[in-house]
């Protein structure tokens, strides 16, 4: 199966396109360019791969949450892509890929999702499946829901962002961090291409992003401060 999936939720653009006999992957800090960038980096992945987009599968996107622009940004990307060559898609939860990507099997997932909150889920690994504890929400860092026991790995910017707050609310329940983890195209490919390999993936036009905050502007008092949604 040929796959390709990409995430721009973070200020990182992060691609990858997987054949049978090899993963092509992308990773880079894009800032606010990443519609300018991923296309072209799509075609080089592609080039490498000596695929054209007709070739493929499938596309697999991070559907969110995260940036708001970042997040429609992959949605629009997927689903312009799928509509030209005729290919199913699946969204992915990107806080389930930060999750895939740490490794880890119990996972408190957190997210910078600026205004002083964080996108926030709690995830179990059982017999290779991942269960949600707790489902995504945007959180003051000091006010996200408990878990119960020890032994969890705190993955994603939030931990480094509000890791004051995020160490105090779980005390002692948390054993290590990865604050510099990201959500990467290779775990969204991975927690997807089963999706695909059931036949359960979506017709283009029901390419969705996941939008868990109802603010989608700022006011200008906001933007003076240099917030930023």
């Amino acid at each position: 199966m040929k796959l390709l999936a990409f995430d721009a939720s973070t200020e990182f653009l992060s691609i990858a396109l997987r054949t049978e006999q090899q993963t092509y992957k992308i990773d880079l800090k894009a800032g606010q360019t990443a519609s300018q960038l991923i296309l072209p980096q799509i075609q080089t992945l592609l080039d490498n791969a000596q695929l054209a987009l007709t070739d493929l599968n499938g596309i697999a996107f991070g559907a969110g949450p995260g940036s708001f622009t970042g997040v429609r940004i992959a949605c629009g990307v997927a689903q312009g892509l799928a509509f030209g060559a005729n290919l199913p898609v699946v969204g992915v939860n990107v806080l389930m890929a930060l999750a895939e990507a740490s490794g880890a099997e119990r996972v408190i997932a957190a997210s910078d999702a600026r205004m002083g909150e964080a996108y926030h889920s709690v995830f179990v690994r059982e017999n290779n499946q991942w269960t949600e504890v707790h489902a995504a929400g945007v959180y003051k860092p000091d006010l996200v829901p408990a878990v119960d026991g020890d032994g969890w790995v705190g993955v994603g910017t939030a931990w480094s962002v509000h890791s004051e707050a995020l160490h105090t609310q779980y005390a002692n329940q948390v054993a290590s961090t990865l604050p510099e983890m990201t959500p990467i195209a290779e775990a969204i490919l991975t927690l997807a291409t089963p999706v695909f390999e059931r036949s359960e993936a979506l017709p283009a036009i029901e390419a969705k992003p996941v939008y868990i905050r109802n603010r989608v502007a700022l006011t200008s008092k906001e933007r003076e401060q240099g917030l930023r949604l």
